[in-house]
């Protein structure tokens, strides 16, 4: 007779609620997805961008998704340490995300337009979080948070300025 493999999992007791930590944990899915989706596009474009730009671009864009991917293992593994599974699909970043894919290759111009609304959508995402994360008293959290605002509202600052007259 076949025996079913159940994993036994220790209680986690952190001075967080279950209720809180999944609600945590459901909206730093959300934070990852669009963290995910923007590395992506920013990637895409480091490797398609052309014209008069190209170079000082390409080098920004490079900064850009290299930051971006190292800081999926911070909001990922901040969902495991809360007691929940990180999403880790297209299929589950498609559905949590914000930010809706760019088909083709746009001009240099439009994608720094595009990465500007990324970054300041992944922004508002985690912006969202905040209320939640101080009520449940989560300074882990509210610590990811800030630090990946600072990051998005920076980038975004940095690439409208490219667009500026």
């Amino acid at each position: 007779m076949a025996t079913k493999n159940t994993k036994k999992v220790a209680k986690i007791d952190i001075g967080i609620s279950e209720r809180d930590r999944a609600r945590i944990a459901e909206g730093l899915s959300a934070l990852l997805a669009d963290s995910y989706t923007l590395y992506l596009m920013t990637h895409n474009f480091h490797w398609n961008v052309t014209g008069p730009m190209f170079t000082s671009l390409h080098a920004l864009f490079l900064e850009q998704y290299t930051e971006q991917w190292n800081a999926l293992d911070q909001i990922a593994e901040r969902i495991r340490a809360l007691g929940y599974p990180s999403p880790g699909t297209y299929a589950e970043f498609g559905k949590r995300a914000s930010i809706k894919e760019v088909a083709g290759v746009p001009k240099a111009m439009d994608m720094v337009r595009h990465l500007v609304n990324a970054q300041e959508s992944t922004a508002r995402t985690g912006r969202a979080l905040f209320d939640l994360v101080e009520k449940a008293n989560d300074q882990p959290t509210a610590d990811l948070l800030t630090q990946r605002l600072d990051v998005h509202e920076k980038a975004a600052w940095m690439l409208r300025s490219i667009l500026e007259e």
